[in-house]
């Protein structure tokens, strides 16, 4: 049997931070055919752990993860597919498994009712059956930056992971953030209560292949027109496999137990920077910048539209969400660096050409 395992890819273990778990010990990865999941799988199976049950939505595609599956013949992949809130299937995935990497979230933006069931609930029941049918080491709780209310910060403009959390986020018109910040209050909950260990990995701007689209920190395209309202600001990316290497390290080293880590890499470019390395390198097109006063303001009008039009007109738009996105900040990843030993594996440099290659194949527009 295999001894407990030390960071390394491809090549086997390496010199590192020791893990908690063996190399044969049986990991959950859920949302597994996702984005970010598939590369989580990838990642496993490069450092040789070899009994991994990848839990996907019947109607998720798994020929990724078959793929990968076959590129490693000694390790036991087992594709299942369920349903988080049938609280048998989560049974059945959590049979004997030491660590949970849970991904699977309601990523419904208007929806609160099926964000909430979508992340709340189904970590919910994804704990009772980790308490009752597991071996747990770990619960890795895969969340967002979207959680921070980007306000009273403790360090002027840096957002890090003491920064406050958006308790409110029906206040800002996110079913998303909604749910997150609730899911990660209900493994709290579940931590001191019920002893359940845990970790929580909050990724910026996820890019990569399959993710083409001008993410909304920069800017919306709207009416033919694409509002440029990042400028200045610092746009939190991390580039898909620098993700899904964090969110492998914060189940696997020892002693971060409780702890939270912010992903994002490093030289990170301005929205500015992006945008001009996007229409040079995709496609040009017309865009105008807002000042962030000027963008603060309109926040503020379309808010009193809303309440005076009884909201007919979506709080889409308003200061709790201006701060969450459009207000200049600045981020820091010394912590996963520090405590996980991370670094990321492909520079921004490469990962916005990855990017650009990616958007011009397939001619996607902003």
């Amino acid at each position: 049997m295999p001894g407990r395992a030390e960071n390394g890819l491809q090549g086997g273990p390496t010199e590192g931070p020791a893990f908690i778990i063996s190399l044969d010990d049986r990991i959950l990865v859920t949302g597994a055919a996702g984005f970010i999941g598939s590369r989580v799988i990838e990642n496993l199976l490069g450092r040789g752990f070899c009994n991994l049950v990848c839990f996907g939505r019947p109607s998720g595609k798994l020929s990724r993860l078959q793929e990968l599956a076959n590129r490693y013949p000694g390790a036991q992949v087992e594709l299942v597919t369920g349903n988080l809130l049938s609280r048998a299937d989560c049974e059945a995935a959590c049979k004997d498994v030491k660590l949970v990497l849970h991904l699977a979230a309601g990523t419904g933006e208007k929806s609160f009712p099926d964000a909430f069931m979508n992340s709340v609930v189904a970590t919910r029941n994804l704990l009772d059956a980790s308490l009752t049918t597991a071996r747990l080491e770990r619960f890795v709780l895969v969340s967002s930056f979207s959680v921070y209310t980007n306000c009273e910060k403790p360090h002027g403009r840096l957002l890090e992971e003491s920064c406050p959390l958006e308790e409110h986020g029906e206040l800002r018109g996110e079913a998303y953030c909604f749910a997150k910040y609730h899911q990660e209050k209900l493994l709290a909950d579940y931590h001191k209560n019920r002893n359940v260990p845990y970790v929580v990995v909050r990724p910026g701007s996820v890019y990569g292949p399959k993710q083409q689209a001008i993410m909304g920190r920069v800017g919306i395209d709207t009416f033919g027109l694409f509002l440029h309202l990042g400028g200045p600001n610092t746009i939190p990316f991390t580039y898909v496999d620098n993700c899904a290497d964090a969110i492998v390290l914060a189940g696997l080293v020892q002693g971060v137990d409780g702890e939270v880590f912010n992903v994002v890499d490093d030289d990170l470019p301005s929205s500015w920077q992006f945008l001009s390395l996007y229409k040079r390198n995709v496609r040009t097109f017309k865009s105008v910048y807002v000042p962030h006063a000027v963008s603060y303001v309109l926040c503020h009008f379309w808010e009193i539209y809303h309440r005076w039009s009884e909201g007919q007109l979506p709080p889409a738009f308003n200061r709790k969400r201006w701060h969450a996105y459009w207000k200049k900040t600045r981020y820091s990843n010394e912590r996963l660096k520090t405590r996980l030993g991370w670094t990321p594996r492909v520079s921004t440099a490469d990962g916005l050409q990855n990017f650009f290659q990616i958007c011009r194949q397939n001619g996607k527009n902003a």
